[in-house]
């Protein structure tokens, strides 16, 4: 979830900045206060996780006294890691660790200006995986597998568990290394009103009309249904008016992610490929080999494909047509709390980091013994969707190193890092902020205990679904020179000003503007951009035809194919019971 702020998971409007001088005396007396008191529950036993932090001390003895800086965005799991696990890592090592809390887009606003200037401004980053492309392209930043068997590996720690990481995929160049590693993780899923779709009347009504279940919709055709259904036939429930659809529409920088965030490639744009669509992504960029080559249809891409423009005509006539009359002229910020408040059925674009604010007492969408009313699902598909593609968006916050910060300053930064995931910590923090990052916690016992409080967030994160949901990859050059352009076009739809066909026309042809710019500069190398020609769309449908690939895919015939959906018990009955072998 990209340059935003966040504000509903926000906690403070100003920035923060904190942590915890060493104290003189560092070392395992403050490290067992630490696991008797604040590191549980843990996967690793009380023995295992002093072990742990005992490599920890000895690692930092070089770098006693330092002052590093590290900086990310503010979210729950990052206000634990910069209040609690900061001073922890401080008191423990003797390194005086300071974590600001900022803005994400500030975040990326400084860490640009560090990669152009050189000048370190942070030690440690905390940064989104919607970046490696920038990363890889522009050779400023520390590619993480070089570093931990390089000049980094006296600091990096031998039960980091590498293989745990659900996300290492994300962080990964398409030279095959590891530039981030996830520090937390959420996805954007289906949210629905569980008591709503169970009930015998409802249910009863809908088949009656549209001659199948009343359901988790798996296709967007199920969706749209369901969502003229509460709003035109059920129209009211206890007394209060309901709505089958919640959205945002105002032309805002909140809009851009909404459709960055993957909103094209659960309608089918792009190729089959996890974590992002091969040779052509989400954003409609298509790349061969290494290189971005285009974005608009008529240079391979599909940005202004049909998929694409399908995509965005759904958004804005299911937002007119289903979702409360003030949606269209809300920010993100402004829309999120509108299902908790009761009169919304679904929502096909929903942050799982909204779980912990939804699942609070006393609110109309929670049962009184502090169960859910609602659940969340795997997202429908489009259309034009097919099997083998990345299916949602997935946040990935992570640890990134700059070639800029001195060696020393580096290292001691990359131990806080490590020790803010590591496994003496990491199912605490993600009992706090829900943003899991280890397969190990994601099956712990205390999870299985706190699911049915949790909506199906444990069930996601254990089915082997979640593979579809990924970042923004590596088709994006500059992340973010592209991403500012979205939220002005697809804001032309949203508003009136342009059909989806001509706004998705113009981004298109803007990001195939900034991406010649780049080429012409040649400041990325031998995986900058360099543009195919442009010639017809007619000559691309017919490379994808016939050169085993989807994109671009023509316009359909029918982009409402019946309805369909499942029974959401069912569907979670399905999934595997116990975590995957590792090899």
């Amino acid at each position: 979830m990209p340059r935003h702020t966040r504000a509903l998971l926000l906690t403070a409007a100003s920035a923060l900045t904190l942590g915890l001088a060493a104290p003189a005396l560092a070392g395992m007396e403050e490290a067992r206060r630490y696991v008797e008191t604040e590191f549980q529950p843990s996967t690793l036993s009380k023995e295992e996780q002093l072990k742990e932090m005992q490599w920890f001390i000895d690692a930092a003895k070089p770098f006693a006294g330092m002052e590093i800086n590290v900086v990310s965005e503010t979210i729950t799991t990052h206000e634990y890691e910069a209040r609690t696990l900061a001073k922890a890592f401080s008191e423990i090592t003797g390194i005086k660790l300071r974590h600001d809390l900022i803005q994400e887009g500030d975040v990326v606003e400084k860490i640009q200006t560090q990669m152009q200037s050189g000048k370190n401004i942070y030690d440690g980053w905390i940064n989104d995986s919607d970046l490696v492309g920038t990363h890889f392209r522009y050779g400023q930043t520390v590619a993480l597998s070089d570093f931990m068997t390089g000049e980094g590996k006296d600091v990096t720690s031998p039960t980091l568990d590498l293989e745990d990481f659900i996300g290492r995929s994300f962080g990964t160049g398409p030279d095959g290394k590891l530039y981030q590693l996830p520090d937390q993780q959420f996805a954007n899923l289906y949210w629905f009103r569980y008591d709503w779709f169970t009930r015998p009347d409802l249910k009863e009504k809908f088949k009656a009309k549209y001659g199948y279940e009343l359901g988790v919709p798996v296709n967007w055709s199920a969706y749209e249904d369901i969502a003229d259904f509460f709003t035109n036939d059920v129209k009211e429930l206890d007394g209060v008016k309901v709505y089958g659809h919640m959205d945002y529409g105002k032309k805002d920088p909140s809009l851009g992610w909404r459709f960055t965030d993957a909103w094209l490639s659960m309608a089918g744009n792009g190729d089959r490929g996890i974590p992002n669509g091969k040779p052509v992504d989400e954003w409609g960029i298509r790349m061969e080999g290494c290189r971005p080559v285009g974005s608009s249809v008529e240079r391979g891409g599909d940005t202004n494909g049909p998929a694409s423009v399908y995509a965005v005509t759904k958004y804005v006539e299911w937002l007119k047509k289903y979702a409360p009359p003030q949606a269209a002229g809300m920010t993100f910020s402004e829309s999120g709390p509108v299902p908790s408040q009761g009169n919304v059925a679904q929502q096909m674009f929903w942050y799982t980091a909204f779980t912990a604010d939804m699942v609070k007492p006393g609110l109309p969408v929670v049962n009184p013994d502090g169960t859910p009313k609602w659940r969340m699902a795997p997202s429908p598909k489009g259309p034009y969707w097919k099997e083998g593609m990345k299916l949602g968006y997935q946040d990935a916050g992570s640890l990134t190193l700059l070639k800029s910060t001195p060696l020393e300053r580096r290292k001691a930064a990359w131990l806080y890092q490590q020790f803010i995931v590591s496994k003496t910590v990491s199912l605490k923090k993600s009992h706090v902020g829900l943003t899991f990052i280890r397969e190990s916690d994601i099956w712990d016992k205390t999870f299985t205990e706190r699911a049915p409080k949790l909506g199906g967030l444990v069930e996601f994160y254990r089915s082997p679904a979640r593979t579809q949901w990924t970042p923004t990859g590596v088709n994006v050059p500059d992340y973010p020179k592209l991403a500012q352009l979205w939220w002005q076009n697809i804001g032309d739809a949203s508003s009136g000003a342009k059909t989806p066909q001509a706004a998705m026309d113009a981004l298109a042809a803007a990001q195939d503007d900034v991406m010649a710019r780049l080429e012409r500069s040649k400041v990325q190398g031998e995986c900058g951009p360099k543009l195919n020609p442009k010639t017809s769309a007619e000559e691309w449908f017919k490379k994808a035809e016939t050169g085993g690939t989807l994109a671009p895919q023509r316009k359909l015939a029918n982009e409402k194919p019946k309805g369909e959906t499942i029974d959401y018990d069912t569907l979670i009955k399905s999934w595997p019971a116990s975590p995957p072998k590792r090899s």
